[in-house]
């Protein structure tokens, strides 16, 4: 991580909606560990928790990536003040996919 300080999206949970696919993604306190859960889609009922990184890549907006316990691999370039996402994934089966759609916190 870039440094000691939080990133903006810590202590918070987040639902993105991309084309065929919805998650709710909640992160630790210090924005170290993420949960994920896919909520609509193919991957409907994935659920874990995994360790992630983040880099600050402009104001509000950063890029997390994370390693699922099933090998996938995820990068997420989240823009929690403008309220969009882009993800780009390699799923266990190595099918790659590209999306982008809203983020919006979830009320908890």
């Amino acid at each position: 991580m870039p440094d000691t300080q939080a990133p903006l999206f810590a202590g918070r949970s987040f639902r993105v909606d991309y084309d065929g696919l919805s998650a709710h993604n909640s992160y630790s306190e210090d924005g170290g560990t993420i949960r994920y859960a896919i909520v609509a889609g193919p991957y409907a009922g994935a659920s874990g928790e995994a360790r992630c990184q983040w880099r600050q890549v402009g104001e509000g907006v950063y890029a997390i990536s994370w390693q699922e316990a099933d090998g996938a691999t995820v990068v997420h370039i989240d823009d929690f003040i403008g309220g969009h996402s882009q993800t780009f994934f390699t799923a266990a089966d190595l099918s790659f996919h590209r999306m982008q759609g809203p983020l919006s916190e979830l009320a908890e």
